[in-house]
């Protein structure tokens, strides 16, 4: 038997997401929300942990170094925010918690790639978060176009101001 909180929770999980395990090699692309605009952001790392693979509240914390920092980043799998993950290395590892990778630096920081199939891996088509990436993609295109009619019109106007400018030197040459 069900509890509430279980039924309530069923609503909230995507119908289908990307396998990820500890070792994997991922792009999130992340909506962000910044003074009403949004964008999305994508984060690509090392998987370093996941947990509570079956619940709604399942998350993994994905680790790269960014300017000489390791930075790292913990994403709920079924949050609205995380738009797609893509698996982009498969990775043998026999931990869940890959926590000694923080004091690994360069080479030492390897680990040995699997092969698997990519496709087969990342094909989860969901239509929301496909319609949201397409929403927010003609937003960012609607936004250039208007950036560049407003610099069409003033560049027009500087030509018009330029014209006048040539008109009243020839005048003042001719006379």
């Amino acid at each position: 038997m069900e509890s509430v909180i279980d039924k309530i929770n069923a609503q909230y999980k995507k119908k289908a997401v990307v396998d990820v395990r500890s070792g994997d090699s991922v792009k999130v692309s992340q909506k962000i929300r910044e003074r009403g605009k949004e964008r999305i952001q994508v984060f690509e790392g090392l998987v370093i942990r996941t947990s509570r693979k079956k619940s709604h509240t399942s998350n993994f914390t994905v680790r790269r170094i960014a300017s000489g920092i390791g930075v790292e980043k913990t994403f709920f799998i079924h949050s609205p925010n995380v738009l797609k993950v893509e698996v982009t290395k498969r990775s043998k590892v026999r931990r869940n918690y890959l926590t000694y990778m923080r004091q690994l630096t360069g080479k030492s920081a390897r680990l040995m790639g699997v092969d698997f199939d990519k496709e087969k891996v990342n094909i989860i088509h969901d239509e929301e978060v496909e319609a949201e990436e397409e929403k927010l993609k003609e937003a960012a295109e609607k936004a250039h176009e208007e950036k560049e009619k407003k610099q069409a019109e003033k560049k027009a106007k500087e030509e018009v101001k330029a014209e006048e400018a040539l008109a009243k030197h020839a005048e003042k040459q001719s006379e």
